[in-house]
This record gives structure tokens, sequence and C-alpha cells, in this order.
């Protein structure tokens, strides 16, 4: 029995208010900005540049590094990509900004494939308001502009969702792209791609689902994830098998099972936050159409959603774990979006146009305190929290932020009534706010999440001493920290209790009060401005 088309589910609604070159110009905003720009931030985007940076300096693509050491505990998808972009960029960008657009292209392929499940699953609307869905979901704000392999398994999820929606009617196409999904996300990502996605083919045993050819998608789906997901291990196994067997013992203990690491009340705090303003559409999506559960249009996501929920139950209540249950979450919204009642959308609307107006607002403030100290008691509070900082807003910055300002009152003054309206001003709203944060506030923050200065003095601090070698042990060093060094100074370290014992030097990380290390004296100390709780001390032999 072949699925109901599209348009079964609901009502034709209106057209969105946004479309054509207009939606592309926003997602395009909403994907650059902040990416580049700014150096390397403490953890996972200093962490994830450090292993790009590696590749490009050391050789040997096959195992992610650390200032020189492997490191098991991620597969190289994203930072292939990302270390080809910054090769082929070199001449028109710093490393880490050509890197970072990675996250740019997977977070473009995110949005695309989105667009085409749910235009699929619910008809040409939906497919435009899937990506307006996206921009404006504040948990895939910060993983699709740092340096992160999340932005590639994102990718991976929403091709899969596309290709699950296609198999019914075109099981070759969508094979295919389930396949490359699965496969690309499980290079990215590891066995936690595989995890919520493949086991969604389950659904084909429903007779809505599994339209007239199901083995022949399922027999492509399954081949061409093979193909991706083993041309690394496979070659990993010749060159360099130890590694591969710490990685996959990694990729092993996601599957363990384990109590919980958070409490009930954490997760669900977390999806509150992360997953708005999709979930109580979502929810409304599947009370209003409870009587239809069992169609693909539903179903689909429903089941997406409550995979990523069973995955998300043991880990910690963080930000990263929750992104598999926010790509089902938004399909299940574009498909009702434009049919909230009518109390709901305007409940919504005010709401957005309320809280980005207040928002835009603060962040102006914030730079007018930074730049011309006026409030005194916030630009106090600023140069507090990264003392030394002389505010500096580039004319191009400013003038970014002026033309970000304006199209938002445009927005409010003149965006056309519409069932989409609300989540067309949740996004343009999100996106104005974020384009004036980088503009406005992005060398406050950069000076105070950069470690480029403590390098810089490390170094200094090191040349000055007459020793031979550049041997440096470690002490409680942490792996940020040594992505940092490594990419900013060339330094280097050596676990302290192993092949250090000869070291004339020792590299220790702790807290405020100092640690003792008997046998050393320390020659220097270095820290991140504002930051009270983290320290760097190099110390010498006596």
């Amino acid at each position: 029995m072949p699925p109901p088309a599209p348009a079964t589910l609901a009502k034709q609604s209106a057209a969105l208010p946004l479309s054509g070159a207009a939606l592309l110009l926003l997602c395009a905003t909403w994907l650059i900005a902040g990416v580049i720009g700014h150096d390397p931030w403490k953890t996972d985007d200093a962490i994830h540049l450090g292993v790009v940076s590696s590749f490009l300096r050391d050789g040997g693509w096959l195992i992610p590094k650390v200032a020189g050491e492997p490191w098991a505990g991620v597969a190289p998808l994203y930072h292939w990509v990302a270390a080809a972009l910054a090769w082929s960029l070199q001449v028109l960008l710093p490393l880490h900004d050509a890197a970072r657009l990675a996250t740019t292209l997977f977070g473009g392929i995110t949005l695309l494939a989105l667009a085409g499940a749910a235009r699929t699953l619910y008809g040409r609307e939906a497919g435009l308001a899937a990506p307006l869905l996206a921009i404006g979901t504040l948990g895939l704000l910060v993983p699709l502009h740092d340096a992160h392999p999340a932005a590639a398994l994102l990718a991976g999820q929403a091709l899969a969702y596309w290709g699950l929606a296609l198999l019914p009617t075109q099981p070759l196409r969508g094979g295919t792209l389930l396949g490359i999904g699965a496969g690309a996300g499980f290079l990215a990502d590891g066995i936690t791609a595989i995890a919520i996605t493949l086991p969604l083919l389950l659904l084909l045993a429903s007779p809505r689902l599994r339209g007239e050819r199901p083995l022949a998608g399922i027999g492509i789906a399954l081949a061409t994830t093979l193909i991706l997901a083993l041309s690394w291990p496979l070659t990993l196994s010749l060159e360099a098998p130890g590694h591969l067997a710490a990685w996959w013992s990694n990729e092993l203990y996601q599957l363990s099972p384990r109590a919980p690491s958070s409490s009930s009340g954490d997760l669900l705090e977390l999806i509150s936050w992360a997953a708005w303003p999709v979930w109580p559409i979502a929810v409304w999506a599947l009370w209003s159409q409870r009587r239809r559960i069992a169609e693909p249009a539903l179903l689909l996501p429903l089941a997406g959603t409550l995979l990523g929920l069973l995955w998300l139950i043991p880990r910690e209540a963080h930000a990263l774990h929750a992104l598999p249950v926010l790509l089902p979450l938004i399909l299940l919204a574009a498909g009702s979006a434009g049919y909230l009642r009518r109390g709901a959308t305007n409940a919504l609307d005010w709401f957005g146009m309320m809280t980005f107006t207040l928002l835009a607002g603060l962040i102006w403030l914030g730079g007018s305190a930074m730049l011309a100290g006026v409030p005194a008691q916030i630009a106090h509070n600023f140069a507090k929290l990264a003392p030394g900082f002389v505010a500096h807003i580039p004319w191009p910055s400013l003038a970014l932020a002026l033309t970000a300002t304006l199209i938002w009152i445009a927005t409010l003054a003149l965006l056309p009534r519409s069932p989409w309206r609300a989540i067309t001003h949740w996004a343009i709203g999100l996106t104005v706010c974020w384009v004036l944060l980088i503009a406005l506030w992005l060398p406050w923050i950069d000076f105070g999440k950069t470690y480029r200065p403590v390098a810089a003095s490390l170094r200094d601090a090191i040349a000055r001493q007459a020793i031979g070698g550049r041997c440096i042990a470690r002490s409680g060093l942490g792996l940020p920290q040594r992505a940092s060094l490594d990419y900013f100074a060339g330094i280097r370290t050596q676990y302290h209790h192993k092949g250090s014992g000869n070291c004339p030097l020792l590299l220790a990380q702790g807290p405020l009060r100092e640690e003792s290390h008997p046998g050393w004296h320390r020659i220097w100390e270095g820290w991140r401005p504002g930051d009270k709780n983290e320290r760097l001390r190099l110390y010498r032999r006596d």
C-alpha cells in the first residue's frame, strides 16, 4: 500500500512570508556569522582546530592528533574537510577561520536536507519552514558555529531523514541518501550516527511506510553505509591497529548499559531550552494529529525523537548530547507550524518580537558600555570580567550592527500577517541578535577566550631558559590547553610520569592555590584575563 500524499495531513497552508533569495540570504547570514574572525576558543573549538593543525603540520591524516599525540576520542571526517578547506584557503584566511568553514558547509547541508525531508513528508511550505525552524532553534546555535564534529553528525542525520522520507516512493534515491548520511555520520562521530538513524529502518515493517520495493532501498542504504563507514577503520587497521582498538573501545562504551548520568529534571531542562521553540509546536502537532499517528509524516519524526531521547537519557545533560533529538522535532514542527491556532501563533509571535527586541537593546547597551563607558556600572562589569581589554569596534562591524538593527525594525513593521509569521520572526530575530553579538562583542569575547597571549608569554619564558633540547613535562594540563599552546606557539609537552623524567622543565595546570611540586621551582605563571580558576605554571628542575 503506497504512502499517503503529504497534503493528507492538513489543509494547504498560506505561503511563507519569507522564501527564495531572502530565505537563502537569511540562512547564509546565520551560518557564516561568528564562524570567522576570532581565535580558537576553549574548549572544543581549540581541541578540534588543534587536530586540523596537526594534520596540516605533521601529516598522517589517518590518526587524529592533538599537540603531536594520537587522540582516540574522535573520528576524522570533520577534520579532513576542515583541513582541506584550511589548505585551499590559506592565502585568504588564517588556518582557524578557514578550517571553521567546514562547520558552515556541514550546516548548509543540514538545512538543505531538512528542507528536502520536510518537503517530502508535508509539502512545499513545510520544506521552506524547516530551515527557518532550524536556525531559530537555540540548541543548534553554538554547535553550528564552533569547530566540532557535531556539525558533520547533524548533516549526516539530516541526510538520513531525507533518505528515509523518500524510501517508500523513491527507494534508490532514498537508500542512497540514507546510506550517505549514516556512513558519513559514522566517520564524523562514530557509533552515535548509526544508533540514531539505522534503527528507523524497522519502521518499514509498517505497510504505510514499506512502499513497493523496500528491499532495494534497504540494500542500497546498508551497502552505502558499510562502504563509507568501514573505509577509515579498515585502512587504519593496516596502519595503526592499536589506535583503532582504542577508538573502538571508546565507541563501544557508548552502547554499554549504565545508570543515567543526569536527573530527569536536568534532562527536561536541557530539552526545554535546547529544543525551543520547536518542541511546543511538535507536541501540538502530535496531539492535533493523534488519530493519524501511524502515517509516515508523523511516525518517522516521532520515532526519531524517541530514539534520540533514548540516546540522551543515560548521558550527561549537555547540549551536544541533545542534538539527536532536535532534527526530528524540527521536522514534526515544520509540518504543523502553519496550522497552529491563532491564539498560539499570536502568543509565540508576540513573545519572539518582545524577546529579541529586548535582547537586541541589551546587546547595544553592552556595546555602548564597552566603547564609550556608558552606562558606567555595565562598563565596570565588562572590564572586571576581562581586565586589560581595550574596546575597539571596527567601522565595518558597526555598520553591520546598524544594518541588522534596521532589518529587524523593518521586519517588525512590514512582515505580512501569515500563519508562518511567528516562526519567521523567531528565525530573523535570533539571527539579528547573533549578528549584533558578533559585531559588537566579538573583540571582548575573543580577548577572554583565546590563549594567544598566554602562549606567547610562555614561549618567551621557555626561550629565556638556557637548556638543551625542548623537553617539557606536564602535570594536569588539559587537552584544550595543550592544543592551544601547540597552535599558537608550537609548545608540546610530555606526560610527567612517562618518559619525561629527565625533562628540565615542567608545565602544570591547576587552580588559583598553587600545587606543590617538590624538586622544582616556579619560573613563570600565566592565565587568560578574568579566569580565576585556571593557572598555568612553568617550573624548572632544582
